[in-house]
């Protein structure tokens, strides 16, 4: 079986079973190339990512294709804004966001989709645009230190553990305060370290949850219909 190519940020948090940035959250064989100094402070942002980080993914896509990957994905919801140049780089099947699922989901879920992401704050304007979204309501998880103080902090002061159950705790506690404000048809996660909480999530509200390992399956289930050529 080819193997699913996962670029990674460069990050010191401990990637549980779920994150997308651990090889045991999928049911196949992975790589994961991490690219150097793309830190979470800089990539979650609402900003174009910088010249230097988007030419790094690119490389990180080319090497992973040409090691056999069937397909691409990333870490970070937030690398939308790589989307279109990081998937014409390569041959194979590119999602590095599972925002890029939204146009599905809406398709397949009509009504309301709320997405779950990292940062609030980050999740604008242009992040939203480049991935085609403009209706959908978001909440966010930054408000809550322990979230910030793990996931979105700068690499060298992130968390070297935490607790997967207050973690839950407050995951819920945010997408439930989403749900009781809106009557939602079903629930994305924006960001690739609430994988780990899809589960309780679709038991609590009831609703179908999609994350980037959903994307993971349908790339690699999809990957033998190779793209044209370059």
């Amino acid at each position: 079986m080819r193997h699913l190519g996962i670029v990674s940020l460069d990050t010191a948090f401990p990637r549980i079973f779920g994150d997308a940035g651990n090889p045991d959250s999928y049911p196949f064989p992975v790589q994961i190339k991490v690219v150097n100094d793309a830190d979470a402070s800089v990539i979650v942002s609402d900003n174009v990512i910088p010249d230097r980080l988007t030419d790094a993914f690119v490389e990180a896509a080319t090497e992973l294709e040409a090691a056999g990957a069937g397909a691409i994905i990333s870490t970070c919801g937030f690398l939308i804004h790589a989307q279109k140049i990081v998937a014409q780089s390569v041959r194979i099947p590119v999602m590095l966001s599972p925002l890029s699922l939204y146009p599905i989901v809406q398709s397949a879920c009509p009504g309301t989709i709320g997405i779950l992401t990292a940062s609030a704050n980050a999740l604008g304007s242009n992040s939203l645009a480049a991935a085609g979204i403009c209706d959908a309501v978001i909440a966010g998880m930054d408000q809550h230190v322990l979230f910030c103080e793990t996931f979105l902090a700068l690499k060298s002061t992130q968390r070297a553990e935490f607790d997967p159950g207050e973690m839950e705790r407050l995951v819920l506690a945010e997408a439930c305060k989403l749900a009781s404000q809106h009557t939602l048809s079903a629930l994305l996660l924006e960001c690739g370290n609430l994988g780990p909480y899809a589960d309780a999530l679709r038991s609590n509200l009831d609703l179908p949850v999609f994350s980037i390992l959903d994307a993971a399956t349908f790339l690699m289930e999809t990957s033998s219909m190779k793209r044209q050529p370059l």
